[in-house]
């Protein structure tokens, strides 16, 4: 009775085919599910991040037409359509007129704005510097993402003029949906 060569029987080696096989098997769905995930969180960031920087390359030019503000009711959110906003001027500086304006129109309907200036995610505006008189400005347009539990935030930063003097607009583009870390 020799048993030596029955160790690699048919049954063994059948049974390591099929180990490989389910391990196989679940090595692919591992890395398809992990990988639609990434693509499904990765892009939500990145179209935020490409939004935020379209909104504030869009937001200090001069907007289209270049006085749009005159057309808009700021109470009346169908003469809103066929404008871009712009708050810039043609020399880098921010034009006060265009500001208040996109201000009555985002404290009359912020869900409006959002749609007129071309984002998919809640924003918030501030403008923080110094008057040519020597006090604080302090301007914010949108909703406060700390004020509304934001998960995720994009921030991008500008620097511009109002009525000469230097300030620094900061556009947040924010959501309460979570993204993955790139």
């Amino acid at each position: 009775m020799n048993m030596k060569a029955q160790f690699w029987s048919f049954d063994v080696i059948f049974s390591i085919v099929i180990f490989s096989v389910a391990i196989t098997v679940l090595a692919f769905t591992w890395y398809q599910i992990n990988s639609q995930l990434s693509i499904a969180y990765g892009n939500g960031a990145m179209i935020m991040q490409l939004q935020a920087g379209a909104l504030a390359s869009m937001l200090l030019s001069p907007g289209s037409p270049s006085n749009w503000n005159s057309y808009v009711n700021t109470t009346n959110t169908s003469t809103w359509s066929g404008i871009s906003i712009g708050i810039g001027t043609n020399t880098s500086s921010i034009d006060p007129n265009k500001l208040y304006t996109l201000m009555s129109m985002a404290n009359y309907n912020y869900q409006a704005t959002k749609q007129a200036l071309g984002v998919g995610f809640d924003y918030y505006i501030t403008i923080t510097g110094q008057t040519s008189r020597g006090g604080a400005l302090n301007i914010s347009i949108g909703e406060n993402p700390g004020a509304h539990g934001a998960l995720t935030v994009y921030v991008e930063k500008r620097s511009s003029y109002i009525d000469g003097m230097p300030v620094q607009v900061v556009i947040e583009l924010w959501t309460n949906t979570p993204f993955g870390v790139e």
